[in-house]
């Protein structure tokens, strides 16, 4: 992990075959070291145990040579006789000097060579058979070290004494290194013919693999731009299954978006033209009139009208598809803020009171005042007033002259929640007709009242971008009266939060 951070630049695209390749070979590069190091070891072990035997033969021979001279006055002494010829012998060797050292029952030195370090005071407590080894340094040299302790006795008499001599034979170490050479080269040479034809066949292990990667993706890039059909993930490797599944769930979203969107432009255009055509056709009308020299101001003020309403209706329709183009953008929820719904409702009330008085319905609001109302909604003002505008509108329209039409703010302070209603008493929506309505463009057969039929479909993308559920139902029990229409009533209900203290 680095100590300090630096300014980088855009995100290198990160290679699965060079990551795969880091982890596989990087343990392999780490390991290799251990390898030579645990080699080392074994060779050194290895290396040891012949020429340990041979120091132990000599040492157990030299021990052999130790007697007890009890003929003495006092005390016994041990005695240690070895002819000349042995000894020249023992000093013979081509490789490695050889010390040995006798040191009797009192410490004192019997034969050998002076200089030879004692063994550790724990040694003395080993039986007399056991050779000890350990290794030390003489005259500046390291050197390998057979002791033995012995109880020397004399012939078919027991000393009784417990004293122990001491014989101790050494030899230097570079027959030992030089075969612990050889089995490290032995050991290591080849590694380094196989780690490099390791590394190439993981290689090529690793281009073999992901060769069906490079498939997939070749089949991906020559698909033409409008082909969204699923892929094929039975020709796709097991682990990359998921991968596809994903893509292909992806792209079948994708297909009904676009084909979503491709209705869309097709009903837009067509709700469209008739406006336009209409606009038109009143402009020739009145062209001709002119064109004529009939100067008929009642027959111009007419086409007129129908061209000031054509294009009413032509804007109308166009603010309504900005509207739902605001509501369907995701990036819109970043900018949420708390939203007093009651003095909305009451500032969009105020707005439609001409179109209500207009047509002598009876508009009008129930719920708390603004300054009173105890919950704030996490919303965009400007979309809300929208959703509540439409559902307003779409309520004048559908009622008739002399009706009901009222907006009202219900606050749940358990939930907590608050509920925007707007209830009519037109004819109401039939049950197998209320999630149609939803959608953009559709009317409610049986009506000959004139719209784009995208209002609703406003309300409920906005409720959705706000995660608030909109609910239909009739304001009235059916069939109780036939004479009294059911009504309609829309409920959209939002999480709320406490209303900051004043």
């Amino acid at each position: 992990m680095p100590f300090f951070s630096t300014p980088r630049g855009p995100r290198e695209q990160r290679s699965l075959f060079g990551e795969i390749l880091d982890w596989m070979l990087a343990p392999l590069l780490l390991l290799w070291p251990m390898s030579v190091l645990l080699t080392w070891l074994v060779a050194q072990g290895i290396s040891n145990r012949p020429y340990d035997r041979d120091l132990t033969t000599i040492t157990r021979a030299l021990a052999h040579q130790i007697t007890l001279d009890t003929s003495t006055e006092g005390r016994p002494a041990a005695r240690f006789t070895l002819p000349p010829s042995a000894a020249e012998l023992l000093r013979t060797d081509e490789s490695d000097e050889v010390f040995y050292q006798v040191l009797g029952l009192r410490g004192e030195l019997l034969a050998g060579d002076a200089e030879l370090p004692s063994p550790p005071d724990d040694d003395v407590t080993a039986s007399a058979d056991a050779v000890r080894f350990r290794d030390d340094v003489v005259r500046r040299e390291s050197v390998r070290v057979a002791s033995l302790w012995v109880e020397p006795a004399a012939s078919g008499v027991d000393a009784g004494t417990g004293a122990m001599a001491l014989v101790q034979v050494a030899e230097t170490l570079g027959k030992r290194s030089r075969l612990a050479a050889e089995i490290i080269k032995g050991v290591i040479l080849p590694q380094f013919v196989i780690l490099p034809l390791a590394v190439l066949l993981v290689w090529l292990a690793l281009a073999r693999g992901i060769a069906p990667l490079n498939e997939l993706q070749q089949r991906i890039r020559s698909r033409e731009s409008n082909d969204l059909s699923p892929i094929d993930e039975r020709d796709a490797p097991e682990e990359v299954a998921p991968l596809v599944l994903a893509i292909n769930d992806l792209l079948t979203r994708l297909d009904q978006s676009i084909g979503t969107q491709k209705r869309f432009l097709a009903d837009a255009a067509h709700q469209l033209k008739t406006p336009l055509a209409g606009l038109r056709t009143q402009a020739e009308l009145a062209q001709r009139e002119i064109d004529a020299g009939q100067n008929d101001p009642q027959a111009l003020k007419k086409s007129l009208q129908q061209i000031a309403y054509a294009s009413q209706r032509a804007a109308h329709m166009v603010n309504q598809l900005l509207a739902l183009a605001r509501a369907d953008d995701k990036e819109q929820v970043l900018r949420q803020q708390p939203v007093l719904l009651a003095g909305i409702a009451i500032e969009t009330v105020r707005q439609f009171v001409p179109n209500a008085m207009e047509k002598r319905v009876d508009l009008g609001y129930e719920g708390p005042e603004p300054a009173t109302a105890k919950l704030r909604v996490m919303g965009l003002p400007v979309l809300l007033r929208e959703l509540l505008r439409n559902l307003v509108d779409n309520a004048l329209h559908y009622t008739p002259d002399g009706g009901i039409v009222t907006v009202r703010v219900i606050e749940d302070l358990a939930a907590p929640s608050v509920v925007l209603q707007v209830e009519d008493n037109g004819p109401g929506i039939a049950p197998e007709e209320r999630e149609l309505v939803f959608q953009p463009f559709y009317r409610v057969l049986g009506t000959n009242v004139d719209g784009s039929g995208l209002g609703l479909a406003i309300v409920h993308e906005i409720a959705l971008r706000h995660e608030a559920v909109v609910t239909l139902e009739d304001a009235q029990p059916r069939g109780s009266d036939p004479a009294v229409a059911p009504g309609t009533r829309f409920s959209v209900r939002f999480a709320a939060i406490a209303a900051p203290a004043s």
